[in-house]
This record gives C-alpha cells, structure tokens and sequence, in this order.
C-alpha cells in the first residue's frame, strides 16, 4: 500500500513564526480515514483549541466519502487530536500564560496507515515581518533569474 497523501498548510509558515512541533494522531471515523487516503482533506483554514483540556482541531475539511450510505461524516466537524499527557499540558501552559497558538502543519498517513497531523506551536507575524519574508523571495527570484541568463 503506497502512503502518498501529504496535505499541507502552506499559509501557516507565512503567517505564523513556528517555535516547536509536535506529531498528533487523528481520532477519526471510518468514511474520513477513506476521504483522507483518498485526499479530500484540507487544512488550509484550520487551528487548534483546547476544550477540558483535550486538543481539538476545528475547521478541518474533510470531503464525504463519495462511496459511503447515509452514515457518512459531517465534514467541517472538530476532531480530536491525539498527544501524550505531558505534551498536552505543556501545550496548554503555553497558550494560556504566553498567548501562543496551535497552528495544524500537515496531514499524512504513516508507514503503519495512520492519519497522523503534524501542529506547531507558533506566534503570529506581523505586518512588517510578512513584508520583509516576500522582500526576500523576490530578490531570491531575481537572483535566480539572473545567474540562469548567465549559464
């Protein structure tokens, strides 16, 4: 079985300075793994948030399962991550006291065929930092352009 599905969050690095990752497991029903290998997922407008001190990811898009009846899954539900205790507890001291948040990464399927979703505990950019990281990547382009006429 080839494990291929590598959905990412393009935006989060852009938006958010990441500081720490972690590697959380996915609490999922049986049409949202199929969706998920399948790859109608999306994690582009998600975050994460602490509810009775389990971690939940909200926003999370999962397509319906197109071969399922009508017990398939609502897609934009919250979904619980799964991490050790002490993980939990150090993520939760962080965003409580310092005002940092828990931004989703990427969703994959391990080598087991897990779902599995990488998060990082990040700080948000502001204006200024956004503008200077788009600065860089256009005189990196520049660059490029110029080194490739001169081959």
């Amino acid at each position: 079985m080839k494990n291929d599905i590598n959905i990412k969050n393009r935006k989060a690095k852009f938006e958010y300075e990441i500081l720490d990752k972690y590697i959380a497991g996915i609490k999922l029903a049986g049409t949202e793994i199929k969706a998920i290998r399948e790859g109608k997922a999306s994690i582009a407008e998600s975050f994460c948030e602490f509810s009775n001190s389990e971690l939940f990811v909200i926003n999370m898009t999962v397509q319906e399962y197109s071969h399922a009846t009508y017990f398939n899954h609502d897609p934009k539900h919250a979904r619980k991550l799964l991490l050790n205790r002490k993980e939990l507890r150090k993520l939760e001291k962080e965003v409580k006291n310092s005002g940092l948040t828990i931004v989703p990464l990427r969703l994959f399927i391990n080598d087991r065929g897990l779902a599995k979703m990488q998060i990082a505990l990040a700080k948000g950019k502001k204006l200024y930092d956004k503008r200077e990281v788009i600065k860089e990547r256009e005189s990196k382009r520049k660059l490029d352009r110029i080194k490739k006429e001169y081959k």
